[in-house]
């Protein structure tokens, strides 16, 4: 029986050989799915957003794209930001920059905004834990980070350094400029840098793909 891979020993070829395909493929676009409609329930919460979409919304509050649109040039743009960085994407990685911005679209266009605080409290509770098990899902399915992790990934192997510094430096950045911008910052935005790391850490071994290493 051939032995399974470690998670962390997968290339872009090798997730692709590294077996039941067709069952990793559902989960990532069912992850990607609903990781950008849970965006959206946090963007008509009107509560706070995470510190990429508060940058996401500022933008596009500035330069007449949608939400969606913005998340996914900016997702462009920082996948481009991995060549100097040596990082290569896999197929979850490109499918990432499209299948998200295109969901919070979707999601912001037929969710309405409550009139109640209560509706807005559950909405953003809902989208916080909808957004960790989503990031389970697609991280789950071993296809590929998505460009913002995959960012603090490279320049963790390039540079050094701690993780915690940088996943710090570039979401508090990007919160400062969403913020100036007129991204939504607000108690969403502290609920959501608490509870995400915990919430993704509880689902993740409930949704792991299995793997395996191709046929000799």
């Amino acid at each position: 029986m051939a032995e399974p891979y470690k998670p962390g020993d997968l290339g872009a070829i090798a997730q692709l050989r590294a077996g039941f395909l067709p069952r990793r493929m559902l989960q990532l676009f069912v992850g990607l799915v609903l990781y950008g409609w849970t965006m959206a329930m946090l963007v008509q919460a009107d509560l706070g957003l995470d510190p990429w979409d508060v940058f996401h919304q500022g933008v596009a509050g500035r330069v007449g794209l949608t939400f969606g649109q913005v998340v996914i040039v900016t997702g462009a743009f920082v996948l481009l930001g991995w060549l100097p960085l040596r990082q290569k994407p896999g197929v979850g990685t490109v499918a990432n920059v499209i299948v998200i911005g295109l969901a919070a679209d979707l999601g912001i266009a037929v969710m309405q905004r409550p009139d109640s605080w209560v509706w807005q409290c559950a909405l953003m509770i809902g989208g916080i834990v909808g957004n960790g098990l989503a990031g389970a899902l697609y991280i789950g399915a071993h296809l590929g980070t998505g460009p913002r992790d995959g960012l603090w990934v490279g320049l963790v192997r390039t540079i050094g350094l701690s993780v915690r510094l940088w996943r710090t430096v570039i979401e508090v950045t990007v919160l400062v400029i969403g913020f100036i911008l007129g991204g939504t910052v607000g108690v969403g935005t502290v609920l959501y840098a608490i509870a995400i790391g915990p919430i993704v850490q509880f689902f993740l071994p409930l949704v792991q793909a299995r793997l395996r290493t191709p046929e000799k």
